[in-house]
């Protein structure tokens, strides 16, 4: 949106001391406490809750635009934050759908919860269709889940955390259980987050001892396997969406970087600053050329996502090449810069450095490249023949 100040909800103020701490939660493997009580003090955790419920109504098109912002002072910021606003905005698209279920949510980010993303298991390619985590039925409604969630980012901070797991036991199973759980001694959290980058997020292992859901935090219980069910579509439209929003964000500060260093790096051979060599420029321009078709794409899906569109079989592929081509342009802007930047960009100090790590993480995010690809051949293929 044109007339969206951004800066309004993150100024640059907040943005360049998130910026200044970024580099020592890296290097000392810490979660940005300080990022995120700013963050909270400033509203931005309940940016897609509805004005009514005291939130800033904002929409998805809107957060994801601040996300890039955000991502350009610190991914591993964003990204931690990314995993609460999926959340809000899946309880937006309910809400803005008439769906019930998610109010709770909704209230909890303006009351000061912290929400996080307990769905990826290892070695669960299924991911949203399926799950390894037990989810037993209790006599009173709720659930119980036992089994281990990997990536859980703002392990050490969230308040609740949403999953799934798979109900085997119930005269109707097999269903796929999404709810909420508190954070008690049923939940173990490791302290097993040492990554080559996103250090701060803090992403830790999950693992669940019985862990109960009450019935208010029990989402929806639907069939294993794809599925048109609002809890599929929400989350997988928000997270894909905020996805594609942090790497575009890192893209930007990559290009940034390396137009700055640019106008700054002199050559000894010709004596002129290497924003004049025909080289360099030819190579920034690539890097903003490559940038420059994401933001409006996601933009359009991020409005139509608001605007409840219909893009019907092909929802999914739009949704999982948006988040693909932001991680491969993201990469192949940081790869360039480092080279526009020159070898000072390889030391651990320079910024450039830590974006570059930081951008891979991309790539293990869902939908991967093998996921992305296997959807948009279904999409103008049709599916595999048995």
């Amino acid at each position: 949106m044109s007339t969206f100040d951004a800066a309004a909800f993150l100024p640059d103020e907040l943005l360049e001391r998130i910026r200044e701490r970024a580099a020592t939660h890296d290097r000392e493997n810490t979660f940005p406490q300080q990022d995120l009580d700013e963050l909270k003090d400033a509203g931005y955790l309940s940016i897609l809750v509805p004005a009514e419920l005291g939130g800033a109504g904002l929409g998805l098109e809107q957060a994801a635009l601040l996300q890039q912002r955000l991502a350009t002072a610190s991914p591993a910021t964003a990204l931690a934050i990314n995993m609460h606003l999926v959340w809000t905005g899946v309880a937006k698209v309910f809400s803005d759908r008439g769906v019930p279920g998610l109010e709770f949510v909704q209230r909890g980010a303006v009351a000061g919860d912290v929400f996080a993303f307990g769905i990826s298991e290892g070695g669960n390619d299924l991911v949203l269709f399926g799950s390894d985590t037990d989810a037993a039925p209790q006599p009173d409604g709720g659930y119980a889940f036992t089994g281990t969630k990997i990536f859980t980012s703002l392990a050490p901070v969230w308040t609740k955390l949403g999953l799934h797991g798979l109900d085997t036991t119930s005269a109707d199973a097999p269903k796929l259980v999404f709810a909420f759980v508190d954070r008690t001694d049923a939940v173990v959290t490791s302290d097993d987050w040492d990554t080559l980058g996103m250090r701060g997020t803090q992403s830790r292992t999950t693992r669940l001892n019985g862990a109960v859901a009450s019935p208010e935090q029990v989402v929806r219980r639907i069939d294993p396997g794809p599925n048109p069910d609002p809890i599929v579509f929400g989350i997988f439209s928000v997270f894909e969406l905020l996805l594609a929003s942090v790497y575009t964000g890192i893209a930007r500060r990559g290009l940034d970087l390396a137009v700055e260093t640019a106008k700054k790096r002199r050559s000894k051979k010709s004596g002129t600053t290497y924003s004049q060599d025909p080289d360099i420029r030819w190579r920034v321009a690539g890097m903003g050329l490559a940038y420059d078709a994401l933001p409006p794409q996601i933009a359009w899906l991020a409005r139509d996502v608001d605007e409840r569109g219909d893009h019907g079989s092909h929802w999914f592929t739009l949704l999982s090449g948006v988040k693909h081509r932001a991680v491969v342009m993201a990469k192949h802007v940081l790869d360039e810069a480092m080279l526009v930047a020159g070898g000072g960009s390889y030391f651990s100090a320079n910024e450039l450095s830590r974006l570059y790590r930081d951008v891979l993480a991309g790539q293990f995010h869902p939908s991967d490249p093998e996921s992305a690809h296997a959807t948009a051949a279904s999409a103008w293929l049709g599916p595999l023949e048995d």
